[in-house]
């Protein structure tokens, strides 16, 4: 077999959703896996201007977590 049909041979399977290991003998030496694509992140503009957000967001209930963590009040 040349080594373009191997290739192609290759392409098709990681493109029909099989992964598979090429070794040589026992040893492993690269993963196939099919390429996914990454969801895309969701934006919050949907929101915008509708939400307030302080300044100094890391204040806000910060006496409430120290008195439920160290029972102080």
């Amino acid at each position: 077999m040349r080594p373009r049909h191997i290739f192609l041979k290759i392409i098709k399977r990681a493109k029909d959703g099989d992964g598979f290991i090429i070794t040589d003998g026992d040893k492993p030496l690269v993963k196939i896996i099919p390429y996914v694509e990454p969801k895309k992140s969701r934006s919050l503009d949907v929101m915008h201007g509708q939400c307030i957000v302080p300044d100094d967001v890391e204040a806000v209930g910060r006496e409430e977590i120290i008195v439920m963590f160290e029972g102080q009040s």
